[in-house]
């Protein structure tokens, strides 16, 4: 089965265009008509950079790994044509021993949507047709809001973050940083029963966000006194770095307490004055969180039943070929959260 898609495509640093493909289904995996996507940080990068880090765009790719559709073909008998899916972006290799640990987002040859790491690269899912592996399709009911559904992947990351420290229930949790993934790791806190989130931004939208979010309290980075949180030893029993930056985390050892927790979310340069003492003397646990496992099912999960409304978070929508208009404004985050692409 021979079929006709639009892609949108980046070539280089702002070099994007929406070109003509042709997706050639065999009858292995399943073939996907999208529906909607969601632009991430990430996929800003690939515009306004042209990498990701040291990850070079160095041939034409399509973008995108925030996607939902619905089935057209399937080789899977649990995925019925016309179904509505989330698409997972992650494809590990399923045999090395990350793998074989349930540890699959640590896999050594993750092929990973919209992703400039191998050559040639891995094609995201901002097109109006894709073949997937029929594992990343997660199915959910017709009528759940695709502008809902959409938010699958970046909730996972939420999720997945929330749950690297441990149970969070009856914990005080302090995040910095109330991006569209702050934002969306207050709301998977809130879920799992943290007694108290306080947040901390430098922009008034984002910590009206996250107060939307379910934020117990919410205070700017640079006016606010944080004084308070910093005496005995620090306040909170977990803190989050969702902002990437140097003083963010420095905040973060600064508020947790003695013993406490602090997960790095963020993504960022090099902390070249990293408070390191802070970290010894106050006996700190310093974890990491990249991407999500099984979590991804349990974002679809929580959306499709209502646990977490992602919808404050949603700023603009964009039809598929205004893929250069859409990353101009979603690139602007003085008025930008999440951005949606529609096929």
């Amino acid at each position: 089965m021979k079929i006709q898609t639009q892609s949108c495509m980046v070539n280089g640093k702002r070099d994007v265009a929406v070109i003509a493909q042709e997706v050639n289904y065999q009858g292995q995996g399943t073939l996907v008509k999208i529906r909607r996507g969601g632009i991430c940080g990430s996929d800003l990068h690939y515009f306004q950079e042209g990498k990701v880090g040291n990850f070079q765009v160095r041939q034409p790719m399509v973008l995108g790994h925030e996607a939902i559709g619905e089935v057209v073909a399937s080789d899977s008998p649990q995925l019925a044509i016309g179904q509505k899916v989330a698409l997972n972006p992650s494809k590990p290799c399923g045999q090395c021993k990350y793998c074989l640990a349930q540890q699959s987002n640590q896999c050594v040859d993750m092929r990973f949507f919209g992703s400039a790491m191998y050559f040639p690269h891995v094609d995201g899912a901002f097109t109006q047709y894709k073949v997937v592996d029929s594992a990343q399709c997660i199915p959910y009911a017709a009528d759940r809001d695709d502008r809902v559904m959409v938010f699958a992947e970046p909730l996972a990351v939420a999720i997945h973050a929330a749950k690297q420290p441990g149970a969070v229930k009856g914990k005080t949790v302090f995040v910095s940083g109330v991006g569209p993934i702050g934002c969306l790791l207050v709301a998977a806190l809130k879920a799992l029963g943290a007694a108290e989130i306080v947040c901390a931004d430098l922009s008034p939208r984002c910590l009206a966000l996250a107060s939307q979010m379910g934020a117990d309290r919410c205070l700017h980075a640079a006016d606010d006194d944080f004084s308070v949180y910093q005496q005995h030893k620090g306040y909170f029993d977990i803190a989050f770095e969702a902002a990437g930056h140097p003083t963010s985390l420095q905040r973060c050892l600064e508020v947790t307490r003695a013993k406490g927790t602090v997960v790095q979310v963020g993504m960022g340069g090099s902390f070249p004055d990293f408070p390191l003492m802070l970290l010894i003397a106050k006996e700190l646990n310093l974890l990491g969180s990249f991407r999500f496992v099984e979590e991804f099912a349990l974002a679809v999960a929580w959306l499709a039943g209502d646990v977490v409304d992602p919808l404050p978070l949603l700023s603009a929508e964009f039809a598929g070929d205004q893929l250069a208009q859409a990353l101009e404004f979603a690139g602007d985050k003085r008025q930008a959260a999440k951005v949606q692409l529609v096929f």
